[in-house]
């Protein structure tokens, strides 16, 4: 008989384990607490790297339709001096490839494909142990068991009580998220201030990034240092209130870099939460998480790399005919922590580099990253 499967979240993570699955015809139940696709705007853009993304996609028979949607050119990066001054600007080859950019929308579409999602399936609490499997609890009442449940509902995870008692924590950083449409035609100064790719100025416990997204849309984030409840003063649903704040946060910088805050259309607050660097658990038969479930980090490129891949490698693990389903889900994870662990480890060393009282240590640590 076919193990019974489910995966809780519907998003790179869950969509390319259940992907991987599908392609080795095996069932699995994928659910999504989201009522539909759309019901949320997707975010921003990713760069999938050649090693850990893209090899995902790869295994999900997916890498040929991600070349054609994904966005080469959005390799491109350049960092400002906070006068506006040019510092740095990486170009990437034409024929480079190795982390190119996809909206997040476009990957969702991608992994989604003919997967049959139960949308509006949000969980309450999942169970392990019970006689007839591991049981998953839904708000309705509802109840299903199976044979693994796979938690990929990222940071706030329903799953991972039922393995862990870690909760994510504040990392001390918060960004604040606006964004521009139709940049190329309303604002072309900024367009040219931004480039192909992303533009990042660093500043005194602060920095300002702006990142191409496709159809002329661009993200803004700014960043900075300061304690969670930085804003109890302030309305953050009143825009122009926050865009003053943020302004006067900013003051001194550039009037070409403000301008991607003076004309932002909207602001959303994404304080910056964290698991433990080396966040494991003891195994327990029937449940594992993947991703910000497994190993939330700092957003600096790797997150959903690394869940792509986990979801890939534990489908084609689970998927084999040649071990035992509960074997196959324990050396997945012994090799999941060892390498989430690695880069837990770079990317909080990363953004304390990156919002860091010393701007420069922001530069090197691009030159150390960036090829040459």
């Amino acid at each position: 008989m076919r193990h019974r499967i489910a995966v809780i979240g519907g998003g790179p993570a869950g969509l390319t384990f259940a992907r991987v699955l599908h392609r080795h015809a095996h069932p699995v139940t994928v659910l999504e607490r989201d009522p539909a696709p759309d019901a949320r705007p997707p975010g921003g853009t990713l760069d999938l790297h050649e090693k850990l993304g893209q090899l995902a996609l790869g295994k999900a028979g997916l890498l040929a339709e991600f070349e054609a949607l994904s966005r080469p050119e959005g390799q491109a990066m350049r960092i400002l001096d906070t006068d506006g001054t040019v510092l740095r600007d990486w170009q990437p080859r034409p024929d480079d490839r190795a982390n190119p950019e996809i909206d997040r929308g476009q990957l969702r579409d991608l992994l989604l494909g003919p997967l049959d999602v139960q949308w509006g399936r949000g969980v309450t609490e999942v169970v392990p142990g019970t006689r007839d499997g591991v049981l998953v609890r839904f708000p309705d009442g509802r109840q299903e068991t199976f044979d693994l449940v796979v938690g990929a509902d990222g940071a706030w995870s329903r799953v991972r009580p039922a393995l862990s008692s870690a909760t994510p924590h504040y990392a001390g950083v918060t960004s604040v998220e606006t964004s521009l449409d139709d940049v190329d035609t309303r604002h072309p100064d900024l367009a040219r201030l931004i480039g192909d790719g992303s533009m990042a100025v660093y500043g005194v416990n602060r920095a300002l990034v702006a990142q191409r997204n496709s159809g002329g849309h661009v993200k803004v984030y700014a960043q900075f240092r300061a304690p969670l409840d930085w804003h109890t003063n302030l309305d953050l649903a009143d825009v122009e209130a926050v865009r003053s704040s943020l302004l006067a946060l900013f003051d001194g910088w550039a009037a070409p870099v403000l301008g991607l805050l003076r004309r932002g259309i909207a602001f959303v607050h994404r304080p910056l939460y964290v698991l433990p660097v080396s966040h494991t658990w003891a195994h327990v038969p029937g449940v594992t998480l993947l991703g910000d479930a497994a190993h939330l980090m700092p957003p600096l490129g790797v997150g959903a790399n690394l869940a792509m891949l986990e979801g890939a490698e534990l489908a084609e693990s689970v998927a084999s005919d040649s071990g035992d389903l509960d074997e196959a889900v324990r050396a997945f994870e012994e090799q999941m922590w060892a390498r989430a662990g690695r880069w837990a480890k770079i990317t909080a060393a990363g953004l304390e580099r990156l919002v860091s009282p010393d701007p420069a240590e922001a530069l090197a640590f691009f030159d150390e990253v960036q090829p040459s």
